[in-house]
């Protein structure tokens, strides 16, 4: 059973997250927990949902107010959203590395230009001494 499976009846979910059922429909219309629905429109309640019940009273007993906690929400779905995305890139890049092995890399020239390397090489640096010296004024 995974975290995000509706498996829990209003009635169950209320109990688990201490709450009564009916404020689990006003948050569910105030979009704080969003339960699926069942095909005869049942709500039905995750793990992850009653997770954030107990998460939206913790903050409700601090004080912070239901549009807060909405945006907390909001946020931090938001964070967790963006984390796996981020884990799916490092995922596509790691493979990406493993299976083009010998491919291109950049670096900047000296001008701000793109300067495209050979894996293993480096970049030809300007040695060059420059001496400067002011212009006489006569």
């Amino acid at each position: 059973m995974e975290a995000t499976d509706p498996v829990f009846a209003i009635a169950i979910a209320a109990e688990l997250a201490g709450m009564h059922p009916q404020t689990l429909r006003q948050y569910d219309r105030l979009q704080l927990v969003i339960p699926q629905r069942t095909s005869g429109q049942s709500r039905r309640y995750s793990m992850r949902d009653v997770v954030q019940l107990r998460e939206i009273a913790r903050l409700g007993a601090e004080g912070v107010s239901l549009e807060g906690i909405r945006r907390i929400l909001q946020l931090e779905n938001q964070v967790t959203e963006l984390g796996q995305r981020v884990r799916e890139l490092e995922h596509a890049l790691a493979d990406e590395l493993l299976t083009r092995p010998g491919r291109r890399i950049f670096a900047g020239g000296e001008s701000g230009e793109v300067v495209s390397l050979r894996a293993g090489t480096r970049s030809q640096r300007n040695t060059q001494v420059v001496v400067w010296r002011p212009l006489s004024h006569e």
